[in-house]
């Protein structure tokens, strides 16, 4: 559901109006000649929870939905898509909020809970105010499957077609979540990389898609936060196309995720529960 913008610096409301995730920009080559490029528009994203914002992200204004049901799922506002019971889109002078409500009971939680984070485009821990939250403790997901080195290969290749804003600005980070057998389930982009996982986890939760079926699939290096996310999603494996951190290595071990990383073409490196990955079943 959208609601109205307020008036912005006294002028009276008017429609609602969203940036659109990119836009053509002047530029000049190397000659001087001039030119246009199309680049990811990035915009201030309020979430906000029962009239109180939790965090404030730089994020591109596409798939917003997904972005709020993601990020409340991911950082355990909820446990539940179901357990927010009212999301408004809200465009105002300064950027977006992201208004949620929600049901009676997690309600009360959130009030007990309630903090303030702040998490520009490259940062997701910025803001937290204890270092205990910074290495919070996570689910331990439960492994059904595991995937062979053509599995991996595909999840990668079919990750890159899918990236639609990315084949036009070159500047976004992607997210997408493969099953095997079945391919590339859903893809979501982002200039964050943990917006775009966010986002992600969002999409899945409103398609019903269970994360314990399938891999997330990364177009960025693999940080502590992003194994937390993915955690919370309950996937039992990454990939990433970069290589990831110590702690993200460690925290993948803890949590029981399979996690493969550096991956390009045929090649790939796996530094956590190798028994994720087995032998190609297709050979």
């Amino acid at each position: 559901m959208l609601a109205p913008s307020p008036a912005c610096a006294g002028q009276p409301p008017q429609p609602e109006v969203f940036p659109p995730a990119s836009i053509g920009m002047a530029r000049w080559d190397q000659d001087r000649a001039p030119g246009r490029r199309v680049v990811p528009e990035e915009c201030p994203v309020a979430l906000v929870y029962e009239g109180t914002t939790v965090a404030v992200v730089m994020a591109t204004p596409n798939d917003l939905a997904d972005l709020a049901i993601g990020f409340s799922l991911t950082e355990g506002i909820v446990s539940d898509a179901s357990e927010i019971t009212e999301l408004d889109i809200v465009s105002g002078c300064d950027g977006i909020e992201l208004r949620m409500w929600l049901a009676p009971g997690r309600a009360e939680t959130f009030r007990a809970r309630q903090r303030r984070l702040v998490g520009p485009t490259g940062c997701g821990l910025c803001g937290i105010e204890s270092l205990a939250e910074a290495v919070r403790s996570n689910p331990k997901v439960a492994r059904h499957l595991a995937l062979t080195p053509v599995d991996v290969r595909e999840a990668v290749e079919q990750l890159a077609a899918a990236q639609a804003l990315n084949q036009v600005t070159r500047a976004t980070h992607a997210a997408g979540f493969h099953v095997p057998a079945r391919g590339l389930l859903a893809c979501r982009e982002d200039v964050g990389r943990h917006n775009a996982l966010d986002k992600l986890a969002g999409a899945l939760a409103r398609g019903k898609f269970r994360g314990s079926e399938g891999a997330v699939v990364l177009t960025s290096r693999v940080s502590v936060e992003m194994v937390q996310k993915t955690a919370q999603i309950g996937a039992p494996l990454m990939i990433a196309v970069s290589a990831p951190t110590a702690l993200a290595i460690r925290t993948a071990e803890a949590c029981g995720i399979t996690l493969i990383a550096v991956a390009r073409g045929a090649s790939f490196e796996v530094f956590s529960h190798p028994e994720g990955v087995q032998g190609d079943r297709r050979k």
